[in-house]
This record gives structure tokens, C-alpha cells and sequence, in this order.
């Protein structure tokens, strides 16, 4: 995809934030910093915007992996550091080995039918200017999420503001301080909508 992302972005990088993440298995120091160059390489720019570990590896150590994205920092090659499924005390062990460097989000499913985030790891986030970026904002099938609400409360939302339910539902996200949503779309019709 990241291919594709850089043949879209030919000519407008300026006005586009790129984010991609590493997979766990690439987080050993030198492993992490070929994926950044692979990753650079396929897009065919010079800077990541936001450089995410994809989700924890308790089996490298987090001091290996955050020297390395600070190394990327450091080089330019990355803006920002994100992650993503971490808990509030992998969050804190990360941020201890970065020191004055920030990681800036934390990409975790959120919905409004998905909400374990908000018995600490939401206000973690907060208090800590760490962007959540909610995954799965429409659960993982927005039928789902209908199946939630037997009283057709947000089809009733719907039709008194006239938007849609999804944007009803993303919306909902969006209005929690320091949350930005990633909703899928397998359409034209739903990116519109989105």
C-alpha cells in the first residue's frame, strides 16, 4: 500500500500527513530502521510523518525499539513517534526510555460500543497530549453497532440533523478531546460518507 500512498501523494506531499506503522517483528534496533528506510523508499519521500510501532513485543526489549525510533527522530527520517494497543504502563515505559522526545498517539480500537479505553487509558492519554486514534470507529461491522441500539436511538439522531448514522456514530469519537477516528471504507460511497 505504500507504494500506492506515494504515487497518490506525488506532487501535494506538502499538504499530506503520512503515517504508516513497523511490524512487531521489526522492532530490534536495526530491524525498525530498515523497515523506516523501506518504508521511505516505497512511499519515495524523505520524512515520515508519523512513524507507529503496529502493537507491543514483550519479546524485545521497549528500550531497543524506542532508541531506534529516536535515532529515526534524530535523522530526520521520522516526525513523530505513535504507537498502537498500548497499555498505560507500556506507555509509560516507552515514554521513560524516549526522554524528552514524545510519542504523540496511541492507535486503539474506540466506538461507541467498544469503549474499555475510558477506564484509564483514554484520560492517560489526555492528560499526557497523546492523540487516540480510534480504530474501528463503526465497530468492526456497523451492524453491530445497530444491534447496540434497540431503541433506533441514532437513526433518530440521524434524522434530526440530517446526517448519517455513520457520521452520527464518527462523531461521536470526534467529539472526545484528543480523538481522531480511522474509519474503514471499502466504497467510494463510504469515504464520501465518512
Amino acid at each position: 500500500a505504500e507504494a500506492v500512498v506515494g504515487e497518490a501523494v506525488r506532487g501535494i506531499r506538502d499538504r499530506v500527513f503520512i503515517a504508516t506503522k513497523v511490524s512487531p517483528q521489526n522492532f530490534r534496533h536495526e530491524d525498525l530502521k530498515r523497515s523506516a528506510d523501506a518504508s521511505l523508499k516505497n512511499l519515495g519521500i524523505d520524512s515520515i510523518d508519523l512513524f507507529q510501532l503496529h502493537e507491543p513485543n514483550p519479546l524485545i526489549p521497549i528500550k531497543e525499539t524506542m532508541d531506534a525510533m529516536a535515532e529515526l527522530v534524530d535523522a530526520g527520517k521520522i516526525r513523530f513517534i505513535g504507537v498502537s494497543n498500548f497499555s498505560i504502563d507500556q506507555l509509560r515505559e516507552a515514554q521513560k526510555v524516549l526522554g524528552t522526545r514524545q510519542i504523540v498517539s496511541n492507535q486503539v480500537r474506540y466506538s461507541l460500543i467498544d469503549r474499555t479505553i475510558e477506564t484509564g487509558l483514554l484520560q492517560y492519554c489526555q492528560a499526557h497530549h497523546i492523540t487516540v486514534i480510534a480504530y474501528s470507529p463503526l465497530g468492526r461491522e456497523f451492524s453491530r453497532v445497530r444491534d447496540c441500539d434497540p431503541t433506533g436511538a441514532i437513526d433518530e439522531l440521524a434524522r434530526v440533523t440530517g446526517k448519517s448514522p455513520a457520521q452520527i456514530v464518527i462523531n461521536w469519537c470526534l467529539c472526545k478531546d484528543g480523538v481522531v477516528a480511522i474509519p474503514k471504507g471499502n466504497s467510494t460511497e463510504h469515504i464520501l460518507d465518512n
